[in-house]
Order: C-alpha cells, then structure tokens, then sequence
C-alpha cells in the first residue's frame, strides 16, 4: 500500500513496534524523525541494534529524548512539521506496573500530555497513539469490540492507556485534533520484546530451563504478527478520523464520537490457548519444554479475543498471519541474533 504523507514522527523508534514502523515507511520514501530515550526496562543493546539499522537508511533523523521531557519535545516540533504523529513511546508490561507505577506515569500520562500539547499548538493533521488490549480488563463479552464500555481496567498500565484514549478525545473536542487510538493485541514477531512470553519462552527451551505457564496455560491470547500490526497503522495512518454523524448523547458510542476521533482493535481475530502457543514455539524450535505451571499473575486476564469489524470496514485489512508461520520466522531471528 502507497503512504500518501511525507513526514512522520515516531515515537518510541527503537521500540519492537516503532522499529518495524519507521522501516515500512522509509521503505516507502517517507521521512521518518524518530524519538526514544533507548532505556533500561529490557536489554538497550536490542534497541541499539534496531537503530543502527534504521540510521542507515536514507530519510531518518533521530533524537535521544523522552517525551516527558517538555521543552525537548517542543524543540523537535519545532524543528519539522509532520504530517502525523504516531506514538508508540510507553512504558510497557502489565507485571512491571506492579513494581514500578511511576515509570508508567511518566511516560504514559505525563509524556502523552507533552505530545498532545505539540500536536495542537503545532497544528499537526493527524495523532496515531498507541492503546492496548488490556484496557478491556474485567470485560468477559467475546469478542473485545471498540464499542463495549472499559472502564474497569484491572492493571495501572490499562489505567494509563484507557487514560491516553480520554484524554486524546478531550483535545480533538477542544482543539479539533484528529485522534485515533489502536488496540495492539499480544504483538509478537522478530526483533521482539525479551519480556514477553514468545521470546522468555524460547530462550528457555534452547536453555534447557523451565517455563512458567500462568493459569495453568488456559490463558487465551489473540497474538498477532508485528507485520499486520504494521500494516494496520499505515493504513489508519492514511485514513485521518471523521465525525460519526450518527453519533448519540443518549446512548454514546465509545468507539466514535460527534468529533475527529475513532478507536480500533488490531487482532488476529483468532484467540490461541497457551498450550498450543507453546507447542508452537517447541515444533520451531525442535525440543520440548519443561513447564511449571502456576496460578494467574496479578494484573493478567484470561482470555483477549478482538472484534475487527471496524478495521475491516474502514480501512480493508484483516490480520492473517498464522501463528506457526510468525512463530517460525521470530525462531530464526532468535537463533541467528542470539547465535542459538
């Protein structure tokens, strides 16, 4: 699909997710300004690695900075104007959140406010921002549609990212910024994150270590492959927010809204069991696993499961990468990059 802008800012550029972005849209002749403050929460060496691909590319400026830090922000607004905005700098994890809650305030809440400010005294078109499955919580309607009510988050990172959802659309009401949130569910693919259970999971496997399988691997998750994710966000990237003219006070739609702004799930729309996840990872990997099982972590939900409906629609996309095949590709990334 052709990208029909010219300048981009991402945040969050040496992130898993940021990563594949900006190389999809430098592929695509598009320059990309990227911002990450490459920090400790996992191995910085993947991060540098990551970036020292795409600093080889043509198109691509980047600036060490957090997005809480205001007045750097403002200096890089200042510098270009882009066409969108798309945030993908957060501080993640569900579990970390437990530990740490105020990395979560400063990245999610403090550094969206930065970023939210920019946009509207910069003038800028379009914000694409990062939400996430977990904002759906305690919800147990299958599956997890953009117009159910969430608002009963059960981690303080789902708190932040619900949060980011209301405070973009108080500034696309005040200020007519176009906003669209998206809801990763359970991204996974090369280049991913070591916190997340793909990549604990097959380290341990070639280790010969135990696993730990939560809920006793009756965890359902709707995992989907960072290439759909991708091209999902240059799709909504394209496809700036309308006004639902449909829209009704009387009984509102969390989903649109009478002004810019529109929230969509980006799933496979096929939720895998742990279990078969698993076998999975040992059919790429070609050893079995030594699971543990354990009770459900604090934090966690059983099942994720999105309603894609919306995606289909407006933009004419369906994620459809097979598990097998995403997990086989993360495998070979893992064994070359780790020399396995």
């Amino acid at each position: 699909m052709e990208i029909d802008v010219k300048n981009v800012l991402v945040t969050g550029a040496a992130g898993f997710i940021g990563f594949h972005l900006t190389r999809r849209l430098l592929s695509n002749g598009v320059h990309v300004t990227g911002i990450d403050d490459l920090n400790p929460y996992y191995d910085v060496k993947l991060k540098e690695d990551r970036l020292q691909i795409l600093q080889a590319e043509p198109g691509f400026s980047f600036y060490k900075s957090n997005i809480a830090e205001r007045e750097r922000l403002v200096d890089i607004f200042d510098a270009r104007h882009f066409d969108v905005v798309v945030n993908l700098a957060a501080q993640a994890g569900v579990r970390y959140s437990l530990q740490n809650p105020h990395a979560y305030v400063d990245a999610n809440l403090v550094g969206f406010v930065n970023l939210l400010e920019c946009c509207r005294h910069h003038k800028t078109p379009h914000l694409v921002f990062a939400s996430s499955s977990s904002v759906y919580g305690a919800n147990t309607h299958m599956p997890f549609s953009v117009h159910d009510n969430v608002d009963h988050p059960v981690s303080l990172y789902a708190a932040t990212k619900k949060s980011n959802e209301l405070l973009a659309h108080s500034y696309s009401h005040l200020y007519g910024l176009g906003c669209t949130g998206l809801r990763f569910f359970t991204v996974y693919g090369p280049w991913g994150r070591p916190d997340m259970a793909l990549f604990l999971f097959t380290k341990a496997i070639y280790d010969g270590q135990p696993i730990q399988v939560f809920n006793h691997g009756k965890m359902k998750r709707d995992f989907t492959y960072i290439d759909d994710i991708v091209e999902g966000v240059v799709r909504v990237m394209g496809r700036p927010p309308q006004p639902n003219p449909s829209w009704d006070a009387d009984r509102p739609d969390p989903g649109t809204s009478y002004t810019a702004y529109k929230i969509y799930n980006i799933g496979n729309n096929q939720p895998v069991e742990l279990t078969d996840f698993i076998a999975a990872i040992e059919a790429a990997v070609g050893k079995t696993a030594r699971k543990e099982m354990r009770e459900m972590q604090a934090g966690d939900v059983p099942a994720t499961y999105a309603d894609i409906d919306d995606l289909v629609r407006d933009v004419g996309f369906r994620p459809d990468t097979p598990l097998e095949t995403g997990i086989r590709r993360f495998v070979e990334w893992f064994r070359d990059y780790y020399n396995y």
